[in-house]
C-alpha cells in the first residue's frame, strides 16, 4: 500500500475502534477502557503501517511533522485528506451499525462519540486540547527521531494517547485529532458541528508549536524514522 492509503486505513481503524468503544461498550468498560481503545489502536497501526507512512493518523501530527521540517507540503495535504476521509468512512460504518440496534438508535438523544464540552468552559477545552497536543507531539517527534525510542516508539506514542484520554475526557472529550472529531461530528450534527472549530484549531496550534520547538532544537533534532517516502 502507498502511504496515503495507509493513512486512510490507519485513521479508519483509530476512529472505528475508538469510537465503537464509546458507542457500544462505554457503560461496560468505563473511561479507562475507552482510553485504552484509542491508545491501543495507535499502537496497532504504528506497527502495521508505520514503516510505510509513519502512522500519523492525525492531521495535527502531520502538521507538527511538517513544521518540524520532516515532511513536504504535498505530503501534508495528501496525509490530511486521507486521514479525514478515513475518519468519515469509519464514522459512516459506525452510524450504520448503530442504526441496527434493537428499537433504533437516536443520535440526537444518545450522541455519536463526538467530542464536545459542557461541564467545563470552551477556554478549558481549548487549553487542554492545545497543551495535550503539544505534549503528544513532543513525544512523537522525539520517539521517532534518530536515537529515539526505535522499535518501542509505537508503544510510547500509544500509551501517551491513553494518558491524554485519562486526563482530559471530562474536560474536552480528549480529541487531540481534528480527523477523529470531524468524522463523528458530521453524523452527530448540531452542537458537535458548532464546536468542531475548537477541535481543529487547538490541536493544530499545539502541534505547530511542538514542530517549531523541534525545528529550533529546543527538544533536540533528528530525522524521522521512518521518513515518509
Amino acid at each position: 500500500m502507498n502511504k496515503y492509503i495507509c493513512e486512510f486505513v490507519g485513521t479508519f481503524a483509530l476512529v472505528f475502534f475508538g469510537c465503537a468503544t464509546v458507542l457500544f461498550m462505554r457503560s461496560e468498560i468505563g473511561l479507562l477502557g475507552v482510553a485504552m481503545a484509542f491508545g491501543l489502536s495507535v499502537v496497532a497501526m504504528a506497527y502495521a503501517i508505520g514503516p510505510i507512512s509513519g502512522a500519523h493518523l492525525n492531521p495535527a501530527v502531520s502538521l507538527g511533522v511538517f513544521v518540524s521540517g520532516r515532511m513536504k507540503a504535498n505530503d501534508l495535504v495528501g496525509y490530511v485528506v486521507a486521514q479525514c476521509l478515513g475518519a468519515i468512512v469509519a464514522s459512516a460504518a459506525l452510524y450504520v451499525m448503530a442504526q441496527g440496534k434493537g428499537g433504533g438508535y437516536d443520535v440526537a438523544a444518545n450522541g455519536f462519540a463526538q467530542n464536545g464540552w459542557s461541564a467545563y468552559s470552551a477556554t478549558s477545552a481549548f487549553l487542554f486540547e492545545a497543551v495535550a497536543t503539544f505534549l503528544f507531539l513532543l513525544v512523537i517527534l522525539r520517539a521517532t527521531a534518530e536515537g529515539g525510542a526505535g522499535a518501542l516508539a509505537g508503544l510510547a506514542i500509544g500509551l501517551t494517547l491513553v494518558m491524554i484520554h485519562l486526563a482530559g475526557i471530562a474536560v474536552s472529550g480528549s480529541s487531540v485529532n481534528p480527523a477523529r472529531s470531524l468524522g463523528p461530528a458530521l453524523f452527530a450534527g448540531g452542537t458537535a458541528l458548532s464546536q468542531l472549530w475548537l477541535y481543529i484549531l487547538a490541536p493544530c496550534l499545539g502541534a505547530a508549536a511542538a514542530g517549531l520547538a523541534q525545528r529550533a532544537g529546543v527538544i533536540g533534532a533528528g530525522e524521522t524514522v521512518p521518513q515518509p517516502a
